[in-house]
């Protein structure tokens, strides 16, 4: 008997913006194969907005320490984008201890997850934060025994 939580998102789709290609091969094989989604790297700020513009993600996973552009830089003008402003960003960084609520609020962040973290956790941490319900495959019982 193969059982199954029920699935209640679809197939959603996460843009990662990350320049450690490590992290990166991380986080994206955690939530293509733990939660399912479809995953769309970009290995810098610029491109990550690009992106965000083209592919319209159901939201954003965003390295706080990311090179290139000022990280506060890259919200203003995620938000400043008709295109792009309403998608959500949750921040994956150690550099974001001192982040406030009042900043998460001005730059609608909807949450940040702290580095080091767990890749067999992330997806329950990013669809927490996100309000998204995540329910995953029960393991299959062998019951011929």
């Amino acid at each position: 008997m193969n059982l199954v939580k029920e699935v209640d998102i679809g197939t959603k789709t996460i843009l990662l913006i990350d320049e450690e290609i490590n992290v990166r091969e991380v986080v994206e094989l955690s939530l293509k194969d733990l939660a399912h989604w479809d995953v769309v790297t970009a290995d810098s700020p610029l491109k990550g907005l690009q992106k965000a513009a083209l592919i319209q993600p159901d939201a954003i996973v965003l390295d706080w320490s990311i090179g290139g552009m000022d990280s506060f830089m890259f919200l203003t003008i995620l938000r400043n984008n008709l295109e792009t402003q309403a998608i959500p960003v949750v921040l994956l960084s150690a550099k974001a201890r001192w982040l406030d609520s009042q900043i998460l609020r001005q730059y609608q962040i909807v949450g940040v997850i702290l580095k080091p973290f767990d890749p067999v956790a992330l997806p329950g941490q990013v669809a927490k934060l996100l309000g998204w319900n995540l329910t995953l495959p029960l393991p299959k019982f062998d019951n011929s025994l």
